[in-house]
């Protein structure tokens, strides 16, 4: 893939790359602020080696900080669920992966499905800014969503009806809490894509969103999750 002067220059014209890399996924990023790993880093990296630049990451705890980094000037690039809500803001490629989002609800529960949730009385816990949150905030008609920092802390701490987040935390919170159980069918199929501001330059989207179907096609997305240990998250399909 030949990358144009006028690309390298308009997504990394301080001839740096900036990566918002989130924390908070660990499905799709793992390790510390000064030393991340996982898919969206490996991705962030294979983006500034076809530019010919270096990258540097600045990493957050929770996907709302780093919509906020993308839309503020902090960062060239995002990797983030596709959102009605974000999509005003940032130019998004096609998905590379797709997880899961499940719920937890207290194992004496009626609940037994998704379809079971959305009913008057019914408190939803959330991940503030997450992707299921703008998903539910858009969906459900009669529960009640309650954020906080972590979908799941709500729910226990508020003593919520259901609690809402990715399927691999979630069935590991629920392994750690014998009084919750994990409700087996996912409510939504979060797709993860690379984000870029929509001011950016047709060619310069046309370029991510190019690079994002060569590294899905050629097997590059599949290693970088089963190098990191991640077989809860799938490729997602060719746009």
């Amino acid at each position: 893939m030949i990358v144009s002067g006028e690309v390298v220059r308009d997504l990394a014209s301080a001839g740096v790359l900036r990566a918002s890399i989130n924390l908070g996924n660990p499905v799709l990023a793992q390790g510390t602020p000064d030393a991340p790993s996982g898919v969206t880093v490996d991705i962030a990296r294979e983006v500034g080696a076809r530019l010919g630049v270096p990258v540097e990451f600045v990493c957050f705890d929770a996907a709302r900080k780093s919509f906020e980094a993308l839309t503020s000037g902090q960062a060239d690039i995002c990797f983030l669920a596709v959102e009605p809500a974000r999509e005003s803001e940032v130019a998004f490629t096609a998905p590379y992966a797709v997880i899961e989002a499940v719920y937890v609800v207290p194992v004496d529960s009626p609940i037994g499905s998704p379809g079971d949730v959305d009913r008057s009385g019914v408190r939803v816990g959330v991940k503030r800014g997450s992707a299921y949150d703008l998903f539910l905030s858009r969906t459900l008609e009669h529960a009640e969503i309650v954020r906080g920092d972590e979908g799941v802390e709500v729910f226990r701490t508020g003593g919520l009806e259901v609690g809402a987040g990715i399927r691999q935390p979630m069935i590991a919170y629920a392994a750690a809490h014998p009084g919750v159980r994990v409700i087996g069918e996912a409510f939504m199929g979060i797709k993860q894509a690379v984000g870029t501001s929509r001011q950016r330059r047709p060619e310069t989207v046309r370029f991510l969103c190019d690079l994002v179907e060569e590294l899905k096609a050629s097997g590059f997305v599949a290693e970088s999750l089963r190098r990191s240990g991640r077989l809860d998250a799938t490729v997602a399909p060719a746009a």
